[in-house]
């Protein structure tokens, strides 16, 4: 495999580490960096962006890293608190009346960040095209009853966390969701990507598919588990209602629909540069202070959805002991997304560290391909 990109004096060890995973482990397409104090100490990438093999893979090219767009999301949410729009300990219904409605009036932003609001899912079955409408979907889980009472337990919402939060920060603002990424997030720091495939600096989109051959896992994943043994449950419904949650992530209509939770497409220089601007001593997106609050636990336990135990800042998953949650440090914060990308800062280290993968692993969390890198960096640092 040929590895190309760039790493910095004493770093040349990634190389290999990083081409083992398309020799062992099932990359076709990849691509993963890391920023230090600013300063780029590894890019590299490798493989085909499409599945005939004929477009290259490149430094910029967007990959759809599902639920790794929920640290992007949070991050413009905690603009707007630092702006003075949104005050997260007010009911969402404060700034958006209709969001009352059955039984919501009480759920704060600070819930819908750390997923204990119970709005995890839609209890009605919904058209498949909905979730490709912005104002429909929103409109749809403004009126969405939770599935137990506000707070009164972490259930992850792989979803409905983009309509609901999305729909707060737009009601708070005043302003579009995509500007405010735009305004906020993608110019400052020049990224390749964003919310949705098209429309960005970069064109270049990798088409994504599922791993030739399992990896061995790092925990158990229980959640297809849990959708078969109760396909009415709240973990089923919040993975397949509608089925096109699941499917035609590689169509038109995926690419250019707002779904926040889940398919913003972003390279791995885009998730090192934003993590690596949290984890440094002068932040462009938000204060010290602010990035320091919004990393302190507010939530952790035997997630509802997840079926396992995890804990949440606002917005934002915390380090854990385990491999595949560890970010490097204690102090570390970041959101892995289904398949296997992810994104994380380590202010320990002054360190963002990003890696994108066009093949799916099933995982819950990082796998063996980014765990790799993360072990051989910090035995590099």
């Amino acid at each position: 495999m040929d590895i190309q990109g760039y790493c910095a004096p004493g770093f040349e060890p990634l190389y290999d580490v990083f081409a083992e995973n398309f020799r062992s482990r099932g990359d076709a397409g990849a691509a993963f960096c890391a920023v230090q104090h600013g300063e780029v100490i590894a890019s590299l990438w490798a493989g085909s962006a499409d599945r005939e093999g004929a477009q290259d893979f490149e430094e910029d090219t967007l990959v759809n890293v599902f639920s790794s767009s929920k640290g992007i999301l949070a991050l413009i949410a905690l603009q707007q608190v630092a702006a003075g729009k949104l005050d997260l300990d007010r009911p969402v219904a404060e700034y958006w009346p209709e969001f009352a409605d059955a039984g919501k009036a009480s759920i704060t932003g600070r819930q819908l960040l750390c997923h204990r609001s119970g709005v995890i899912a839609f209890c009605e079955r919904v058209a498949d095209e909905l979730i490709y409408d912005w104002p429909a979907a929103l409109k749809q889980v403004a009126a969405t009853e939770p599935w137990w009472e506000p707070g009164s337990q972490q259930g992850y919402s792989p979803f409905l966390y983009g309509w609901t939060l999305g729909g707060l920060i737009e009601k708070a603002s005043g302003e579009s969701l995509r500007d405010l990424y735009r305004k906020g997030v993608g110019e400052p720091l020049s990224l390749d990507g964003g919310f949705g495939a098209v429309g960005h600096k970069s064109s270049a989109i990798a088409d994504v598919g599922p791993l030739k051959k399992p990896l061995p896992e790092l925990r158990e994943n229980a959640i297809g588990r849990s959708i078969k043994e109760d396909r009415q449950g709240p973990v089923a419904t919040a993975f397949t209602n509608p089925v096109s949650l699941m499917m035609g992530t590689n169509g038109d209509a995926w690419r250019s629909a707002l779904i926040p939770a889940a398919n913003g497409h972003f390279s791995a220089r885009d998730l090192a540069r934003v993590y690596g601007d949290l984890a440094s001593e002068s932040p462009q997106l938000l204060s010290v202070d602010a990035i320091s609050a919004a990393t302190v636990e507010q939530s952790r336990g035997q997630d509802a959805i997840l079926q396992t135990e995890v804990a949440f800042g606002s917005g934002f998953i915390l380090s854990g002991a385990a491999q595949d949650l560890y970010f490097g440090s204690e102090r570390g914060f970041g959101h892995p997304g289904a398949g296997g990308s992810i994104g994380f800062a380590d202010p320990s280290e002054g360190l963002g560290f990003g890696y994108v993968t066009s093949r799916m692993g099933q995982s819950l969390f990082m796998d063996q391909r980014a765990v790799s890198l993360v072990e051989s960096l910090y035995g590099l640092i």
